[in-house]
């Protein structure tokens, strides 16, 4: 037992070895600083950047000298340019022959049908009359067009598994398909997602009447989508035949049939490389778009094009969109040099040169009135 005095004692020992350690160190501190401090005589160390060009800003430059007839010049000479443009491109969006019909009042019955999804396997049939009064001539090309169709969502455009697009074995369980990825029996859907699943599927058929006869038209399915489209994006599983490549699996609960039998006609136009669904799978940024669906076939009657005279449509319907309140559409157009008939871009030219052209012609009223001002002046 230590009496009081010895810790006393003690707690002044202790006191006295941390100053005398904190002394030390602050010794060494201020060696260090006046070991840095030049002595008398020593040439100081320059702050200054290096005398290179570069860091003493020396590099050759050029230096606009903008004067009043650079820049009146440079307004007038753009506003021409983008009105020049803006013309041509209005004038070549309004040469463009296009036909666009609407038919979801037009196929009322079939479209009350497919309200009840248990309808899924019941065919509905709708034929649509139309007249062409000219020729189409060129490369015609058949779109179905959708109204009120949200294919922008945040979670529908990432409702897909890539790698499965690429033909590969994954678990796409961990994938963003959910709730369109599985069966709840565990069977994986192919191809999985909400893109995928409310692929649209009317069929959409022309024909020629002629002579109290309907032709058909020939129509082309393949080579409407993109090279990078059908050789890098999409591929299908590695097999002898796609049926046993995609054994296993099932198709989405919307589907009519499996991903293999897309197109019975030609084998190569099945699984995940069919046109139509390549097509389907590019999401749009807006809530109208369109989709290329066909191309017209030049043969025989149809060499030129789309002779004048009365057509068909016969379509398959299938695909519902009163539920949502969207609208469906069929159109038959050519196209330009420009591209489809859609003159945005022609009048954002036109604007634009419009805007350089006015504000050249405010830029020369404000240098003519302040040039007479600073000639009355010196006059004075």
């Amino acid at each position: 037992m230590q009496s009081p005095n010895n810790k006393d004692s003690i707690s002044a020992e202790t006191f006295s070895s941390t100053r005398i350690y904190l002394l030390s160190l602050t010794k060494k501190k201020m060696k260090n600083k006046t070991s840095v401090i030049p002595r008398e005589g020593e040439a100081q160390p320059s702050r200054c950047p290096d005398n290179s060009a570069f860091k003493q800003q020396r590099l050759p430059a050029w230096k606009p000298q903008l004067t009043i007839a650079s820049v009146l010049s440079s307004f007038f000479l753009t506003g021409a340019f983008c009105l020049t443009v803006g013309v041509c491109l209005v004038l070549s969006a309004n040469s463009v022959r296009e036909i666009q019909i609407d038919y979801s009042d037009k196929c009322s019955d079939c479209s009350k049908l497919r309200e009840n999804s248990s309808n899924w396997n019941k065919e509905c049939h709708c034929s649509i009359n139309f007249t062409l009064k000219e020729d189409i001539l060129g490369d015609v090309f058949m779109y179905y067009g959708l109204q009120n169709f949200y294919q922008n969502h945040r979670r529908y455009v990432k409702s897909r598994s890539d790698a499965q697009l690429l033909g590969r074995n994954v678990n796409i369980q961990r994938s963003y398909c959910a709730p369109f990825s599985t069966y709840r029996n565990g069977t994986p859907m192919a191809p999985c997602g909400a893109i995928a699943n409310s692929m649209f599927n009317d069929t959409i058929d022309l024909f020629y009447n002629y002579n109290s006869s309907m032709i058909q038209v020939p129509l082309l399915k393949t080579g409407n989508s993109w090279w990078t489209d059908k050789n890098v994006k999409f591929r299908n599983p590695e097999s002898y035949n796609l049926s046993s490549a995609f054994a296993g699996t099932a198709r989405p609960p919307y589907w009519q049939k499996p991903v293999y039998l897309l197109d019975e006609e030609d084998e190569r136009n099945n699984g995940y490389v069919n046109d139509d669904f390549i097509i389907w799978m590019r999401v749009s940024a807006f809530a109208t778009f369109r989709n290329l669906y066909r191309r017209v076939r030049h043969v025989r009657r149809f060499a030129e094009g789309l002779p004048a005279g009365n057509y068909t449509f016969q379509i398959s319907y299938n695909f519902p969109v009163t539920r949502f309140k969207g609208r469906k559409h069929v159109i038959l157009s050519t196209v330009v040099w420009s591209g489809g008939s859609n003159p945005f871009l022609g009048i954002a030219y036109l604007v634009s040169g419009t805007a350089a052209t006015l504000a050249g012609f405010v830029i020369t009223g404000i240098h003519l009135k302040l040039r007479k001002k600073k000639t009355y002046f010196q006059k004075q």
